[in-house]
């Protein structure tokens, strides 16, 4: 069978009602802005600054992610300890929690009244309302899209290839680092890109946790959010840049990394 005559035909139009749900909104922005307008409107400073911090912080937060989620998806997917599912829900908590509670979580948690805060004020480290915040919340929102995938892949992969090389005189690290890392990688690469435009597009964590101060912690979605209350011309203009700038990340990157072209 064909890839087409595979799709049975009642399926076409709620999926083009789908496509349509998300495509013709972000359409609808490009009718909304003045062309002639658009290139002052995106070399402005407020934007300049909220496109550069929007990416450095959303570098660190995947590289971050990966740092600490890497390890955590290895652990769900390969460790045999009790009370492994709750674990594993308490992870993928941020996925269904409105952010803002997750930036209220760390505020409470990391703001100076906080338990952990409290000490760190006491030896003069401040974490709220600084570029550090953002990337806290941004990993707080988006590890968990790392995490999920890795442990799918971890999963689909099984153990076999690590028992192999076991046998082969392989001991444990060694076998992780040279035959389940190369397997892991497209799934890798697809995880990356999903956390890094999570964390590019976060708002409720960063603006409860960090707040919205230009060139420190007002990412482009806080740009956004901030312009539309006075200049609705400079929000969408900032909004169709995030809205390509994600494209993209997701067109580009995440095909390859599908693939396993890394």
């Amino acid at each position: 069978m064909s890839a087409r005559s595979a799709v049975p035909r009642v399926l076409w139009l709620p999926a083009v009602a789908a496509l349509a749900l998300v495509v013709l909104p972000v359409l609808g922005l490009f009718t909304r802005v003045d062309p002639t307008r658009l290139p002052a409107l995106l070399l402005s400073p407020a934007a300049l600054d909220a496109l550069r911090l929007s990416v450095q912080t959303a570098a660190l937060s995947t590289a971050l992610s990966l740092l600490l989620g890497g390890p955590l998806a290895v652990v769900l997917a390969r460790s045999r300890m009790r009370g492994l599912r709750v674990v594993r829900a308490v992870v993928l908590l941020p996925l269904v929690l409105p952010p803002v509670v997750g930036g209220l979580a760390l505020l409470y948690l990391l703001g100076r009244t906080g338990p952990v805060g409290g000490l760190l004020d006491a030896v003069g480290l401040r974490l709220p309302y600084t570029t550090t915040a953002v990337v806290l919340a941004q990993v707080f929102v988006a590890m968990p899209f790392l995490v999920v995938g890795l442990e799918g892949a971890l999963r689909t992969a099984g153990a076999r290839y690590e028992q192999v090389a076991a046998t082969l005189g392989a001991g444990p690290w060694l076998a992780f680092r040279r035959v389940t890392v190369p397997l892991l990688l497209p799934a890798l690469g697809s995880s990356l890109v999903l956390t890094f435009a999570r964390a590019l597009g976060e708002f409720g964590a960063t603006i409860t946790f960090a707040g919205s101060l230009q060139g420190t912690t007002r990412t482009l979605p806080l740009a956004i959010y901030t312009e539309a209350q006075s200049d609705v011309d400079a929000a969408v203009a900032m909004s169709l840049l995030l809205v390509v700038l994600a494209l993209v990340v997701i067109v580009v990157a995440r095909p390859k990394a599908v693939e396993g072209r890394l």
